[in-house]
């Protein structure tokens, strides 16, 4: 057996009062408590953003995310006859920027908008006064900096923005440009500079036709505009994110009746003679006969719509058929036609002119001294007699104001007093007062094409009307138009007017033709060797347009050619010439013969197979 294990030893418990364990549960209830506040408010907080203030906040993304910005049409291209650009676009853009990017909430920049303004002022060539007020505006999302700016520009733009940023991370600098931006549009150009300016006109700095055409035709040269809304973050746009795009319609290209090379012509030869006359202004219409088409409107001085900064206003309109003027004896071919329609007299009727002829309150003569002529009514229109014009017209009715009456019915009728019906902007009808109103003085002088005004298409129109057979055709300047489809789709055709009958444009015509060939006519400086020319001079005194009283010379002339098949009328007029001669026949005769040679090669118009001497000018009072 073993022994008994001896009993273990009691330990002392020390002397006090007995210790007891503390109870978890409290803790566990102040954990839970807490922990349930927490979920209570981010359940509320959760429940505010998602369903209460879901709309309010939603809108407060969007704005800040999503930017809406216009698409602008691309502009109509404008071409002559043959296609070839006198207008057209090419790539560029506008800056524009969103202001909200600009204020201090979003930048944390005080002066963001001053400073931005700074550095994009000599980029965009701008005045950063002007700059500043359009970024310093948080109420807008969009603003137009400049528009129609080369690429290079917003290069250069882009590249101030990149060392912005990279100042801002190192840093030593603040990102101000964050919310600028570059729509891709287009600007306006003219290849051809100054070539048929005043009838192509101009578009002013917001994109819209400010004259001419451009003005006329705006409606369909613009197109409608669109726009996209996208999003954006920085001021850059998010590629991945949905976005919304209403496409712009391009506009509508307009094909012109112009034929650039006839243009280029009319215009050099214009030019040239008026350097040379130091005269104040001139220009040259060309138009097709047959169809009323006009091939060419030039004038002089010019400008060039691709920069306007060295035009003033008064130069940026179309003197051709803006300016109002006497024509003077090329309007003689008016009486010429009344005459022989009424059949008051014929090519070869006898007219005795005196040297003076007393009508009214003063008495008449012709340009030249001279003394008594004996012409036949041919020879009147030969040698441009303004008495023997006088005479002629009064054979219109038994009493001066009966015959006013039919002049001016005649006046009327070759378009006088009335607009062309082209609708240029700024086209003057020109004056013609109704025949009651005639004083003393004008029912002598609108015979022979003084006391009266016309624009330079309503006189070229008259000799084509002749060289039409009589039949007076709309003069038109389009010729056509294609759409955003690709349709083309021609002009309608103009309105024609029986003005005088066949006869009598075809015994005028050889009249016109004598004022040529003659070698007693004023308009030998218009042959053309190989072509038949039908034409008149025209030498009036000039309406000062300042002072309103005569001051200078009008000198014109008118005509058209093949005589006997006639395809182009040509009509010079250069305003008041000042150095050397002034004649119509000196000075625009040659402007004519010149625009004439071209225009019959461009359009390879054959040459007339029979020559005419002309009609007898004079006959002898004793045979």
């Amino acid at each position: 057996m073993t022994a008994p294990r001896p009993p273990h030893p009691r330990r002392s418990r020390p002397e006090g009062p007995a210790l007891r364990l503390g109870s978890p549960r409290p803790r566990l209830r102040l954990i839970g408590l807490a922990l349930t506040l927490i979920m209570v408010a981010f359940s509320v907080r959760l429940l505010q953003v998602q369903a209460v203030g879901a709309s309010s906040y939603t809108e407060q993304a969007t704005v800040n995310r999503y930017v809406t910005v216009p698409l602008s049409a691309e502009r109509g291209d404008i071409t002559d006859r043959d296609g070839a650009a006198l207008a057209t676009t090419v790539d560029a853009y506008d800056i524009t920027a969103d202001p909200l990017l600009f204020s201090e909430e979003e930048t944390g920049i005080p002066d963001a908008p001053e400073r931005a303004a700074a550095l994009l002022a000599p980029i965009l060539g701008r005045d950063a006064a002007e700059l500043t007020d359009l970024l310093d505006d948080p109420e807008s999302r969009y603003a137009v900096l400049a528009r129609e700016q080369l690429p290079a520009v917003w290069r250069q733009i882009q590249d101030l923005r990149a060392n912005l940023a990279e100042q801002e991370a190192k840093g030593t600098g603040e990102q101000v440009l964050s919310g600028v931006f570059a729509e891709e549009n287009s600007k306006r150009v003219y290849p051809n500079a100054d070539l048929a300016a005043a009838v192509l006109g101009f578009v002013n700095g917001e994109g819209v036709g400010g004259g001419g055409l451009e003005a006329q035709l705006e409606d369909q040269l613009s197109g409608e505009d669109g726009d996209i809304t996208y999003a954006q973050s920085g001021g850059r746009r998010i590629p991945t994110a949905e976005e919304t795009e209403n496409p712009a319609v391009p506009g509508t290209d307009i094909e012109l009746t112009l034929d650039r090379d006839i243009q280029w012509a009319a215009q050099h030869a214009i030019e040239a003679q008026v350097e040379e006359s130091a005269a104040d202004s001139g220009y040259v219409v060309v138009q097709d006969t047959t169809t009323g088409e006009l091939l060419a409107l030039a004038s002089a001085p010019g400008y060039d719509p691709n920069d306007l900064s060295a035009v003033d206003g008064q130069g940026l309109g179309n003197p051709a058929l803006q300016d109002a003027f006497e024509l003077g004896s090329t309007s003689k071919v008016i009486t010429m036609a009344a005459v022989l329609e009424e059949e008051a007299a014929t090519s070869g009727t006898h007219v005795t002119v005196p040297n003076r002829l007393p009508r009214a309150d003063r008495s008449f003569a012709d340009h030249v001294e001279h003394e008594t002529l004996h012409l036949t009514l041919a020879g009147v229109l030969a040698q441009s007699s303004n008495i023997g014009t006088i005479l002629a017209a009064e054979e219109l009715g038994d009493t001066q104001p009966e015959a006013n009456e039919v002049l001016h019915s005649y006046l009327r009728a070759f378009g006088f007093g009335s607009p062309t019906g082209l609708g240029f902007p700024g086209e003057t009808p020109g004056i013609l007062a109704d025949p009651e109103d005639w004083n003393a003085s004008q029912q002598y002088t609108i015979p022979f094409g003084q006391g009266l005004s016309v624009n330079a298409v309503q006189a070229a129109s008259v000799y084509s009307t002749l060289a039409n057979g009589g039949e007076r055709v709309t003069p038109s300047l389009v010729r056509g138009t294609t759409g955003p489809d690709g349709e083309y789709r021609a002009a309608p055709e103009p309105e024609r007017q029986r003005v005088v009958g066949q006869d009598t444009a075809t015994e005028l015509t050889r009249m016109l033709e004598t004022v040529v060939a003659s070698p007693d006519g004023t308009g030998s400086a218009a042959r053309i060797p190989g072509y038949r020319v039908a034409g008149k001079t025209g030498t009036a005194n000039r309406v000062d347009p300042e002072t309103g009283v005569y001051d200078g010379y009008t000198s014109s002339f008118a005509g058209f050619a093949p005589a006997d098949d006639p395809r182009v009328t040509v009509y010079c007029v250069v305003q008041n010439p000042t150095d050397g001669p002034y004649t119509g026949s000196e000075v625009c005769g040659p402007v004519f013969n010149e625009v004439m040679r071209f225009s019959l090669a461009a359009l390879e118009v054959p040459p007339t197979g029979s020559e005419f001497e002309g009609l007898p000018v004079t006959f002898d009072p004793d045979a």
